[in-house]
């Protein structure tokens, strides 16, 4: 079942059309073709008018660069569809990609760049506690809410990697904690956290959801821009539709910042 809708902000959604072009730009422009070589049909790339074999230790390489190339522009064809179909002017050329330098303070390991290197040392469903209280399956993940199982269903579709709940460290703490979810943003190469408070209207609640924020904060991060928050209320619950405008936000702050 679809959690979200097709809707991408339009800010986030300009970022990513301008990726694939950029992407697409830096390529070799190889295609596939389906060839006779010496009486045996194989898949071919051809490249400056050079025909190789797929298999060939030149063609496998050509291989990988085609089936990018093919990757990318099946992304672009479908953002820009999506582009147009609401907007009634050009894609800006403000918003491009690049790689914005964010911290984290971990203590031991000192101040460590929140990148997809960062990103993919982190392990998924990390958390060693409350294991029995998780029943929300997706995508082979059991997750403690409903709610968060929404989160990560609109994640996925739109197609931002996430882990759910990895280990942390951070300075000042003597044990790791596990954020709800950590995303990698690949078009600023850029990691945002996000922690979703339930029962908001409990005063323990309140006072694990202080707890937390300051322990972000001690660590570097800035709400709203390297960390999202999400709660959900008794008579004003949690709306997945929310959570877009707020990645776009922090996108579009994170655009405004020094780059390499």
């Amino acid at each position: 079942m679809k959690i979200s809708t097709p809707y991408i902000p339009r800010e986030y959604l300009a970022l990513k059309i301008n990726y694939c072009k950029k992407g697409l730009a830096k390529l070799p422009e190889v295609s596939l073709s389906t060839r006779k070589i010496h009486g045996e049909k194989v898949t071919a790339c051809i490249f400056e008018s050079h025909v190789y074999k797929s298999d060939s230790k030149n063609g496998a390489e050509l291989f990988q660069t085609a089936k990018k190339r093919m990757s990318l522009i099946s992304e672009l064809t479908k953002l820009e569809g999506i582009w147009y179909s609401q907007f009634n002017c050009p894609v800006p050329e403000d918003y491009q990609p690049h790689k914005v330098v964010r911290q984290i303070n971990t203590g031991y390991n000192g101040l460590v760049n929140i990148n997809k290197q960062y990103f993919d040392s982190l392990k998924n469903d990390a958390n060693p506690n409350h294991r029995d209280k998780k029943f929300h399956v997706f995508n082979g993940i059991c997750y403690r809410s409903n709610i968060e199982r929404n989160i990560a269903a609109y994640y996925t579709e739109q197609g931002i990697p996430f882990k759910y709940e990895p280990e942390v460290w951070i300075a000042g703490l003597n044990k790791p904690i596990y954020p709800d979810f950590v995303a990698f943003y690949r078009e600023l190469d850029l990691c945002k956290f996000h922690e979703h408070f339930g029962l908001m209207d409990k005063a323990s609640y309140l006072r694990e959801a202080e707890i937390k924020y300051n322990d972000y904060s001690n660590a570097g991060l800035v709400p709203g821009l390297d960390i999202l928050f999400t709660y959900d209320i008794s008579g004003m619950p949690f709306d997945i539709r929310s959570l877009g405008p707020a990645i776009n936000l922090s996108i579009y702050n994170s655009m405004l910042l020094p780059y390499e």
